[in-house]
């Protein structure tokens, strides 16, 4: 079983209450969005990172992330890309990769919009964590934190980090 700590569009502001809410993680999953080397050290000092560049993020963080990643958690084939869209409004530089090789698990960020819709037609759980940081239009900062064992992603739990 591995427990995930799924985050996004930070946007240099890292609040203290989310080591406390991924202290039990295993791993840290950043869609996007960082805003500055110093909160993704900070990331990576606390727990393994993995992570994707979002549209703001410079040159450092573009250099040590990809735009898209792509690997195996447990038995869940999981996509990441910050600029995704969510089912039936993909975005369009992975609409066709969604239709011909769909993950199990396809994470997203940008929107600012905390979403957990499962596609039926391409049977993919689409997760995108809205936005922990301060900077953006939305009212309130999530942070998701769920499990997967083997092939199963469940205890989806949404983390309210207070007004922006």
């Amino acid at each position: 079983m591995t427990q995930i700590g799924l985050i996004s569009d930070t946007h240099s502001y890292l609040d203290e209450n989310v080591f406390k809410h991924f202290k039990d993680c295993d791993e840290i999953w950043h869609a996007g969005d960082f805003g500055n080397p110093d909160l993704v050290k900070q990331l990576q000092d606390f727990k393994p990172l993995r992570g994707v560049y979002g549209n703001i993020d410079g040159h450092e963080i573009r250099a040590e992330f990809p735009e898209k990643l792509r690997w195996k958690c447990e038995g869940v084939e999981v996509m990441m890309i910050h600029i995704g869209g969510y089912p039936n409004k993909y975005a369009p530089s992975i609409k066709e990769e969604m239709k011909v090789n769909p993950p199990k698990l396809l994470i997203s960020g940008h929107s600012h919009i905390l979403k957990v819709i499962y596609d039926d037609k391409l049977k993919c759980l689409h997760i995108n964590p809205g936005a922990a940081g301060k900077q953006g239009w939305h009212k309130v900062r999530t942070i998701v934190r769920f499990k997967i064992d083997q092939t199963r992603i469940y205890d989806c739990e949404v983390i309210e980090l207070g007004k922006c």
